[in-house]
């Protein structure tokens, strides 16, 4: 009986984590999260902050301190952060390069700054952040994206 206990302990452990992690994927990475009728403005938006190293260290700090985005979208922007784990849809995965190629930087600025009905993303601007740490934000965020 003590082998059958273990068994199913870890049989329920496994189911668990593969529950977890089947939950935790992103539905449809590449869905706006603007709605249609201000996706117009959203994608006109150009970001004033050029990308440069400096930068990219400014939203580094500013996604894993003061903009808590690392929470979430985790410390390497895969969407697997700690608060992330209870999030349906799951937070954005950075990393996905065809995310990056589909949404402009005004999308991901009007999502910054007002935040993402049907998600847990929350408006940050001017709660956590300003309006110019949200484009470094944003030239990190891109800088996830290492190929495609």
């Amino acid at each position: 009986m003590g082998y059958f206990s273990k068994f199913l302990g870890i049989s329920a452990a496994l189911m668990l984590m593969s529950a977890t992690v089947v939950g935790a994927a992103e539905k449809d990475p590449l869905k706006p999260r603007v709605p249609a009728d201000q996706m117009g403005d959203a994608k006109a938006m150009k970001n004033p902050v050029a990308s440069t190293p400096e930068s990219i260290a400014k939203g580094k700090a500013l996604f894993e301190g003061k903009g808590t985005c690392f929470n979430c979208h985790g410390k390497e922007g895969k969407g697997d952060g700690p608060a992330g784990a209870i999030l349906d849809p799951s937070p954005r995965d950075f990393t996905n390069c065809k995310f990056h190629k589909k949404r402009k930087d005004g999308e991901l600025f009007w999502v910054i700054k007002n935040g993402s009905a049907g998600t847990g993303m929350v408006s940050l601007i001017p709660a956590a952040i300003n309006e110019e740490e949200a484009w470094n934000i944003i030239n990190y965020e891109r800088s996830f994206c290492k190929g495609e």
